[in-house]
């Protein structure tokens, strides 16, 4: 899978590839992350990216041209995807990365300034993409936590690929509580279901805590899921507090 990355400021994305998953990825070829710099697509001495606002206003707005030349020369073809990186966009979330991750290419431009000129919303771009209620001062971050997260669901990069499936949101719900050694540290103990070596036990612990937290943390999520009759029979059991009584 490739990323390709149209920033102003290629330099605060030089290094943030160079560790972890995404690097091994890199080195493996699983992966492919460009960098471009915007204003090699611009022209004029000065390689203006920018301009005033029409009908005046704070601030300076991207123009259209050098995006449009810059997605046109770095589109593969007509399956690779191309977003706008902005506050306006629809909220990026687990689902989402996991359909990215089906596209060979995708194309994450980085929103600066005042905003971008409105052709390119309309028409180049296959949407735009926030990763939360506020404004960062630029793309650059966002395009990383893209990446990052869309990474994780493209075939062989998490070497192992279940402990995805137990990720937060993966199944919508908040990820069950982790523990590991010592089994009792400063007075708190690990629950004993835990180490009871019953794994159908085990599993039906971790989806009851599943289900506690993310009524406790993240209600809303709740909200779009399909409930099996089981499930909500282990939420009625929580107290209004979203949490239960069980013992560790």
């Amino acid at each position: 899978m490739r990323f390709d990355i149209i920033t102003i400021f290629p330099e605060l994305l030089a290094s943030v590839f160079s560790g972890g998953v995404v690097k091994k990825a890199l080195e493996k070829k699983q992966l492919e992350v460009w960098v471009h710099d915007l204003r090699d697509f611009a022209h004029g001495r000065h390689r203006q990216v920018d301009d005033r606002p029409f009908g005046g206003g704070e601030g300076m707005v991207f123009k259209p041209e050098p995006i449009f030349e810059a997605v046109e020369s770095i589109r593969q073809s007509s399956q690779s995807l191309v977003y706008l990186l902005s506050p306006q966009g629809v909220r990026f979330d687990s689902g989402l990365a996991q359909r990215l991750a089906c596209a060979p290419q995708v194309v994450l431009i980085c929103g600066r300034y005042e905003g971008v000129d409105e052709r390119v919303s309309r028409n180049l771009v296959d949407g735009e993409l926030s990763i939360g209620d506020y404004v960062l001062t630029g793309g650059e971050p966002a395009a990383w936590v893209v990446i990052d997260a869309v990474a994780r669901f493209v075939p062989g990069v998490v070497g192992k690929e279940g402990s995805v499936r137990q990720d937060s949101f993966y199944s919508g719900l908040l990820d069950h509580p982790h523990y590991t050694r010592p089994r009792s540290f400063r007075g708190m103990k690990v629950p004993k279901v835990l180490f009871s070596g019953d794994h159908a036990k085990i599993r039906a612990w971790r989806r009851k805590k599943a289900l506690e937290k993310t009524l406790a943390l993240r209600p809303d999520l709740l909200e779009r899921q399909k409930l099996t009759a089981e499930n909500k029979k282990i939420l009625g059991s929580f107290t209004k507090k979203g949490k239960d009584n069980e013992p560790h």
